[in-house]
C-alpha cells in the first residue's frame, strides 16, 4: 500500500483512497477503541468518530506516521465520550468477547496453540484482564494499550500522546505494576508461571 500516494489522492477528493486507508487501519483503530472504552458499541461509534474526523482533519496532517497521528485521533475521540459519560454517567456494561472473536493479548497471557477447553479459560481471563484495564486511569490505560496491546514502539506511542519517552515508560510500568496486581484477584485464570511468580511475591 502506497500510503502517502493515497493520502494525496484522498487530499484531492477521491473517496475510494481514503477509504482504502480506512480498511488498512480499521481494525487497530476498533482494537484501541474497545480497549479504552471497554465495550463493543462504544469503540464502533469511536473508531467511526475517529475516522470521520480524520477525513475532515486530513488536509492539518503534516507528514510522518499516518497511523500514530490516526491513532491520536482515535484516542481523543475515545477522551471525549469517556468525558461525556462523566457528565452523563451511565451504569457500565460488564465487558465480553463475541463468540470466536480473538483480540490481541498483553505479552504475559499469550498462548499459541490453544484447546477449545483453553479456548473458554482463555475468554474468562481476556474477562478478567479488560476489567482490570477498565480501572485504569485514562492515561495509563492508553499507554498499556497502544504499546502492550498493539505492540507499538515507544516512539510511536510518545508521538501519539504527545508526551515525553520518559512519560511513556513509567506511565507504562505503572499500568503494567496496576494491571497484574488487578489479576491477583483472578489469580485462577492465570497462567501457571505468572501464578508461581505471584504466589512467591507473598
Amino acid at each position: 500500500m502506497d500510503e502517502q500516494a493515497l493520502i494525496q489522492d484522498a487530499l484531492e477528493g477521491k473517496l475510494n483512497a481514503f477509504n482504502s486507508l480506512v480498511l488498512h487501519y480499521q481494525d487497530m483503530a476498533y482494537n484501541v477503541a474497545y480497549r479504552i472504552m471497554g465495550e463493543h458499541g462504544a469503540a464502533d461509534d469511536a473508531a467511526q468518530e475517529a475516522f470521520i474526523s480524520a477525513y475532515q482533519k486530513l488536509d492539518q496532517y503534516r507528514g510522518g506516521s499516518f497511523k500514530a497521528w490516526l491513532l491520536r485521533i482515535v484516542t481523543n475521540a475515545c477522551y471525549d465520550e469517556l468525558r461525556r459519560r462523566q457528565r452523563q454517567p451511565v451504569t457500565p456494561l460488564k465487558p465480553e468477547l463475541d463468540d470466536g472473536e480473538t483480540l490481541e493479548n498483553p505479552y504475559w497471557i499469550e498462548d499459541d496453540s490453544p484447546s477449545p477447553e483453553e479456548e473458554f479459560e482463555e475468554s474468562e481471563l481476556q474477562e478478567a484482564i479488560q476489567h482490570c484495564i477498565n480501572n485504569l486511569d485514562k492515561k495509563f490505560k492508553t499507554i498499556l494499550v497502544l504499546v502492550d496491546v498493539e505492540g507499538l514502539d515507544y516512539d510511536t506511542a510518545s508521538e501519539i500522546i504527545g508526551r515525553p519517552l520518559g512519560t511513556v515508560k513509567s506511565r507504562l510500568a505503572r499500568a503494567r505494576e496496576r494491571v497484574q496486581e488487578c489479576l491477583q484477584g483472578f489469580r485462577e485464570l492465570l497462567p501457571d508461571l505468572f501464578r508461581l511468580s505471584s504466589e512467591e511475591k507473598r
